[in-house]
């Protein structure tokens, strides 16, 4: 890792989720974060859930910024001038090391792979990267947690979603309304992703696995 951040970085803690049973299965190991629409505070409960994750596995847990947001993770920790997950995806001249964009946060118990500062124009997210992207990230983290940018924001989330062992889909409580929420479910099954879980910010409540089926 080349760098290191000591910015200070209020995490507020999201409605209660299953993590228990996430740290026990093995198999769900990398797991996207997503929303219905913007403002759903996914990267707030993506801090959350890494630094929870960190503390209950006591393993390594890397969390990515995949949302070039304006309020993104990247630009909250002061980030944004370092290379990152867009850059490992579709530099093609001059691609960074992987080792290079990774950030030791000095306040969280958890590493950083930032947004990154490439450009991206009408790219489509190539599959084959982020598998092998992802593969190489699982080799050295016990659990990394994504980032995503909303369902209905970004066809991203549908793409990262099929390649991911899990995804967990925020909802902001008396604010997202619930024929978005299942239709924002819908489309991510439908694309062929696995629902495991669901935050519900704003309201501490715990979306168990049997009620995503009436989805």
């Amino acid at each position: 890792m080349d760098g290191s951040t000591s910015r200070s970085l209020t995490i507020a803690t999201p409605s209660e989720t299953n993590l228990t049973s996430t740290v026990l299965d093995q198999e769900q190991r990398v797991l996207l974060l997503t929303a219905a629409n913007t403002g759903s505070g996914t990267s707030t409960s993506a801090l959350a859930f890494a630094k929870q994750l960190t503390l209950m596995s006591g393993g390594p847990v890397l969390l990515v910024d995949s949302s070039p947001t304006s309020n993104s993770l990247t630009q909250q920790m002061g980030l944004q001038k370092l290379p990152g997950f867009r850059d490992l995806l579709f530099e093609q001249d001059t691609p960074p090391v992987l080792q290079d964009c990774l950030v030791r946060v000095s306040d969280q118990p958890f590493d950083m792979l930032p947004c990154g500062q490439y450009r991206r124009g009408n790219e489509r997210l190539n599959p084959d990267r982020l598998r092998a992207l992802l593969s190489q990230l699982s080799a050295h983290y016990r659990f990394v947690v994504i980032d995503g940018e909303a369902v209905y924001s970004s066809v991203d989330s549908l793409v990262i979603g099929t390649l991911v062992d899990g995804v967990i889909l925020v909802v902001t409580a008396e604010d997202t309304r619930w024929e978005v929420a299942q239709a924002a479910a819908q489309r991510l099954t439908q694309a062929g992703a696995k629902l495991i879980g669901s935050v519900f910010n704003r309201r501490r409540y715990y979306m168990p696995k049997w009620l995503y089926n009436n989805l």
